[in-house]
């Protein structure tokens, strides 16, 4: 069956994978203002720069090949469908409850750009969500074109103003005042802050600071004042001045530009993991040798995606990428993250890094868990076009672990056949492992006293672990380490 993206809920169409394609069914009566709209200046300039999705209609006949499919049949009559077209497909979908601030930010960005620019060709931004935006690597990209629709000259509203304060503004505000993580506001609220959930977080001085009063505190003491009943706030201001109409709105963007860019999210440099980097336990010859291993790797197999779990900062992340893979990274840490697509839209490398713990990785959501696919649904190759063999080919060429494995084994206590076989299920030829032995200096100090949890586990029971899901092309010893590389080859199936 065809699986649903995140566009359904469009009355004008819906989007959906089919055989690794990612198609969008417009309705006929929507048909001309989305054509008319990717024939604007904005779309064209937008496209051509990669900040929107490519798109194309399909001819007569590939759109008659897919109503004679029986599982898209039920997308066809579900609504009047005049026209199918089909959008390039990113290359891994993520979520805001998966990014770090930084990219919430550059999400935001990017959607009051479109809005500006569609002003100019007579269209409006009739949608300011998050998830109208995916990333390919560090940059964000537009894929809604359908979001786009003919505006009234007169109109001085832009309708999704207080959409984008929900899902934009207020969530950078409490994660930078707060701390509170995205994954804890958009894994529970699909639409965002409401004005009232911050206005709680204020202290009283904190409620009269020239932004929170703006965002949060004004807003939440008119609600109390307007009456549930009050149609006043839905009915149309159109001006005979459409010069003014359009001075107000584009007033209006940029003072939603100085908020945004206010909020913008600064480097963390106290987080657990952050400086990781500068104390890790390594000297220098073993991180050299820990180097040049997976560069050797890396250079040998030519992975062409890239999973680099645990990535840290992503200094490996950055290996990977300079060898041309498409790298997504993850971590724990948001610090750790925020600095990785630092990096990388600095030096222009082909990273995606996301908030994510492998331990408790993002679940599915949405209605019927359909909207927002679980990470181990994209990573592992669940999620094309919702099915999967029984022990499907991951997502990736090539799976990093590094320094990972022994806070799985002790701080998450997975057994360690569980992380070998979920490495297995990642990785459709080439993991890149960090094994760490039990008399290690940081594997002690996790196990705090608890050494005898873990007193069989050494080199051997791990080589003989990943008997049935890899073979092992060649280890390393760390020089003045309890550590050792491993670069493993998955087999053609596993138990």
């Amino acid at each position: 069956m065809p699986q649903s993206a995140p566009s359904f809920r469009d009355p004008a169409g819906c989007c959906c994978f089919f055989n690794q394609r990612v198609l969008r069914f417009v309705t006929a009566s929507a048909i001309p203002e989305f054509e008319d709209f990717l024939q604007t200046n904005c779309a064209r300039q937008f496209i051509a720069r990669k900040r929107i999705v490519s798109t194309r209609r399909l001819n007569e006949n590939e759109t008659a090949a897919l109503r004679e499919s029986p599982e898209l049949q039920p997308v066809f009559d579900a609504q009047s469908i005049g026209a199918v077209f089909e959008h390039e497909r990113i290359p891994f979908p993520s979520y805001p409850h998966e990014w770090p601030p930084e990219m919430l930010w550059a999400a935001g960005r990017l959607t009051l750009e479109l809005a500006q620019a569609a002003l100019a060709d007579g269209f409006g931004l009739k949608d300011a969500n998050p998830r109208n935006v995916l990333f390919r690597g560090s940059e964000p990209v537009f894929i809604d074109a359908l979001s786009f629709e003919r505006r009234n000259p007169g109109d001085p509203i832009w309708k999704p103003h207080a959409q984008f304060v929900r899902t934009f503004l207020l969530p950078l505000l409490a994660s930078r005042r707060w701390g509170l993580p995205l994954a804890e506001i958009f894994m529970t609220r699909r639409d965002g802050l409401e004005p009232e959930d911050v206005y709680r977080l204020c202290g009283p001085l904190e409620k009269i600071k020239p932004r929170t009063l703006s965002l949060v505190s004004i807003p939440t003491w008119l609600s109390r004042r307007a009456g549930p009943d009050d149609q006043k706030i839905y009915q149309p201001h159109l001006l005979a001045n459409t010069e003014k109409a359009q001075f107000i709105l584009e007033s209006l963007f940029k003072r939603l530009e100085r908020t945004l860019d206010s909020l913008k999210p600064v480097a963390q440099k106290n987080s657990v993991w952050s400086d990781y980097m500068a104390t890790h336990s390594y000297d220098d010859p073993a991180f050299a040798a820990k180097e040049k291993f997976v560069s050797e790797a890396l250079r040998e197999f030519k992975p062409a995606r890239v999973l680099d779990a645990g990535a840290n900062t992503g200094h490996f992340s950055a290996l990977a990428a300079q060898t041309g893979a498409e790298v997504v990274a993850v971590d724990l840490d948001a610090a750790c993250v925020g600095a990785i697509w630092s990096r990388a839209r600095e030096k222009n490398l082909n990273i995606l890094p996301l908030v994510v713990n492998l331990a408790r990785p993002s679940p599915a959501l949405g209605w019927r868990n359909g909207e927002c696919p679980s990470f181990l649904d994209r990573a592992t190759g669940l999620h094309r076009d919702g099915a999967a063999s029984s022990a499907p080919a991951g997502a990736f060429d090539g799976v990093l672990m590094l320094a990972l494995i022994h806070h799985l084994l002790v701080t998450e206590r997975i057994p360690l056949e569980d992380i070998l076989r979920l490495c297995y299920e990642l990785s459709n030829w080439l993991l890149v492992m960090e094994f760490i032995d039990p008399k290690d200096e940081m594997f002690r100090r996790l196990t705090r006293g608890r050494e005898h949890l873990h007193a069989a586990l050494d080199m051997k029971m791990f080589e003989q672990a990943c008997t049935p899901y890899f073979e092992i092309v060649r280890s390393l010893a760390l020089p003045g380490t309890q550590r050792r590389m491993y670069c493993l080859k998955r087999k053609g199936d596993g138990n």
